[in-house]
């Protein structure tokens, strides 16, 4: 099994992996699916012969032996144009030329250089993998989001930064107002937003080699045994698994 690469930008995370399987789950993001050429992909328990887009809080079943994952934010650019193209279907497959890898992408490289033809036979803009921006309109919540961006390029910002109250008299908004506003915007309330956020940062702590229980308390988790389990439901594999799948290779 190859060890995945991910990276992670504003509004969309991108994994190339192999062995992935998970339970039956739902989470915030859209998902795009491009298994590998002659790489077995389920979803669901049928074959996938291309690639698939999944809507965003859509429970599915994913078995892949090899190839990219990329889960994007339902209210990002990307994430619009992906809602346009499922018109109204939870899922939908698409012709698309299946790659042959050379070699594992490594982090530091380009990966529209990987994704450009996938990006063509959807025809998507390519610079969305790095000008992947939120369409939301409201410039207060806009700054929200930028701030919650500067998780992605260090450190975890504490959540208990992030309670309604103390982040609405930040905005000058009333409590009420703000998580009125938020979910007009984002489409989803503040309180399961702010945790897939933190999900998000315990992968990144991951990643950079922390152990489950240092992401966890990182994050703003209880414990790992908490994690997990917040985990398993967003994702569909355990603590153990996530470990594996995202951990650089020392």
């Amino acid at each position: 099994m190859i060890k995945p690469t991910v990276w992670i930008h504003p509004g969309v995370v991108t994994i190339y992996g192999s062995s992935i399987d998970a339970i039956s789950h739902s989470h915030l993001a859209m998902q795009i699916v491009w298994p590998k050429n002659n790489s077995l992909c389920k979803l669901n328990g049928g074959v996938i012969s291309g690639g698939i887009i999944i809507d965003s809080k859509v429970k599915h079943q994913l078995e892949m032996v090899e190839g990219w994952v990329l889960l994007i934010e339902p209210k990002s650019n990307l994430g619009q144009e992906l809602f346009t193209k499922l018109m109204g279907q939870p899922f939908k497959s698409f012709k698309t030329l299946l790659f042959e890898s050379v070699k594992q992408p490594a982090e530091t490289e380009d990966i529209t250089r990987f994704l450009t033809p996938l990006f063509e036979d959807l025809t998507l803009t390519k610079q969305f993998l790095i000008f992947n921006k939120s369409t939301v309109k409201d410039k207060r919540i806009q700054l929200l989001l930028t701030e919650l961006n500067q998780c992605l390029h260090g450190d975890c910002i504490k959540p208990t930064n992030w309670r309604a109250a103390e982040v609405a008299s930040k905005l000058a908004l009333s409590e009420s107002r703000f998580l009125h506003l938020f979910s007009d915007e984002l489409g989803i309330s503040w309180r399961p937003y702010l945790l897939w956020r933190r999900i998000i940062c315990a992968v990144q702590a991951m990643i950079k080699g922390s152990s489950a229980t240092d992401a966890a308390h990182l994050a703003g988790f209880s414990d790992s045994a908490h994690l997990s389990r917040t985990f398993r439901n967003n994702f569909g594999m355990t603590i153990r698994q996530a470990i594996a799948l995202f951990k650089k290779v020392s």
